[in-house]
């Protein structure tokens, strides 16, 4: 306990000795109420650490260093029933790359829709806006898959005997915005409306987006 608030106050004094004191001190006690708060819900729910031999705490607390990170981006996976734990892990990072490819794509059809003045009611301009999404969808899962990185895995078991498993990812936003805008290049050659619109959709396409 004596080296997991060590290294609590470690952090806490990265974030304070800085010019703007002030501010970092409101910082600092907004992390510490977070950490603990989180600490205490993921202990009551009966989740343990995962794959790792720290403790959960030290998990969290490094998850939370790695924030501080602001080109670092938390990015969830989870799992509701498995047997394997190997199986788990897998489809936690299977689910987290659908995941962001599904935000990725509702922010471009969002964008499309409010900003480009273009018919879509057609049965054929429909079709066609449809799989220029799903391309972009698909392209967008398979890229960010070799960018994010497992911060920490939590699971736990259920009154069935299933696991359920959590993996906590972190996503550097550059790197998301390179494999977001490969995605886009390679859904151009699938998609005649991307190929007609390629040049004012790539600018949104490097917008990043918030992940809830």
């Amino acid at each position: 306990m004596r080296t997991i608030k060590s290294y609590l106050l470690l952090i806490v004094t990265l974030f304070v000795f800085t010019p703007t004191f002030a501010q970092n001190k409101v910082l600092n006690k907004a992390l510490k109420k977070e950490y603990k708060t989180k600490m205490k819900e993921l202990k009551k729910d009966g989740w343990k650490l995962a794959g790792s031999s720290r403790s959960l705490d030290v998990a969290l607390l490094l998850h939370y260093e790695k924030l501080s990170d602001p080109e670092n981006k938390e990015l969830p996976g989870e799992v509701s029933s498995c047997m394997s734990l190997n199986i788990c892990r897998q489809a936690a990072l299977n689910n987290a790359c659908t995941y962001y490819a599904s935000l990725a794509g509702s922010k471009l059809k969002g964008r499309v829709v409010s900003d480009l003045a273009v018919n879509q009611t057609s049965v054929d301009a429909s079709e066609e806006f449809d799989r220029m999404y799903a391309a972009y969808e698909r392209l967008v899962e398979k890229e960010i898959k070799g960018e994010i990185q497992e911060s920490f895995s939590i699971m736990r078991t259920n009154s069935t005997g299933q696991k359920e498993y959590r993996t906590y990812f972190l996503i550097n936003e550059t790197a998301a915005t390179k494999a977001r805008i490969k995605a886009w290049e390679n859904a151009a050659m699938e998609s005649e409306a991307a190929q007609k619109y390629a040049t004012k959709v790539s600018d949104w396409i490097k917008e990043g987006f918030e992940i809830e």
